[in-house]
């Protein structure tokens, strides 16, 4: 199965973002400085975890990569910015049990896995069978606090991941490099024409 396949899965909602002015700044500029950064909710390893997750989620290509347009500072700020004090949290505590199994998967702390450790652990939680995912589903939309500990461990983990999924795909589609250069965009609207065959159309328009 594809990459693009799996992260289809599990195609839950974790809430409506609105990007920040302080976060939308740091996607005007194509190519960031990635290694010299300050971080201002990202840890050390959550930083370079981000980082990874974010270059297997969009990858360079035919596209520009989430790395390019500076997605990782983007959910550094977001997560910043807009969770509250508790998604906050949930998201520290996601990332250490990431970080714990796949240490226990590599026998490396996250800041020295290889990034095919850290994909292949991250493709995991979302290729699963129908009867699998639909259990996740049912756990993230239960209360925490009714959980055993280890599926408070798996609830943690999955809102980490959903976030820095979420927030990257924000990012992306926000970024004024792929909103004039990837998908259709028209500065000067013209004329409307409502009946258009979808095979003319092409990529999304920006709005």
């Amino acid at each position: 199965m594809k990459r693009r396949e799996v992260l289809k899965g599990l195609g839950l909602a974790t809430g409506f973002l609105v990007a920040t002015p302080a976060a939308l700044s740091v996607l005007q500029s194509c190519k960031g400085k990635e290694e010299t950064w300050s971080a201002v909710f990202l840890n050390p390893e959550e930083k370079n975890l981000v980082a990874n997750l974010v270059d297997i989620i969009l990858p360079s290509g035919n596209t520009p990569g989430g790395l390019e347009l500076n997605l990782p500072q983007f959910i550094d700020l977001m997560c910043m910015d807009t969770l509250s004090e508790e998604e906050q949290l949930l998201f520290h505590e996601g990332s250490k049990v990431f970080g714990n199994r796949l240490e226990e998967i590599s026998g490396k702390k996250t800041k020295k896995a290889a990034k095919k450790d850290i994909e292949e652990l991250f493709l995991s939680y979302f290729q699963l069978e129908p009867e699998d995912e639909g259990k996740v589903k049912y756990m993230l939309y239960g209360n925490r606090d009714d959980l055993g500990e280890i599926e408070k461990s798996n609830f943690d983990l999955y809102k980490f991941l959903f976030t820095v999924r979420q927030l990257s795909l924000l990012g992306y589609f926000t970024s004024e490099k792929v909103g004039t250069e990837v998908l259709n965009f028209d500065p000067i609207p013209g004329e409307y024409i409502p009946c258009i065959p979808v095979s003319e159309i092409g990529n999304a328009w920006t709005i």
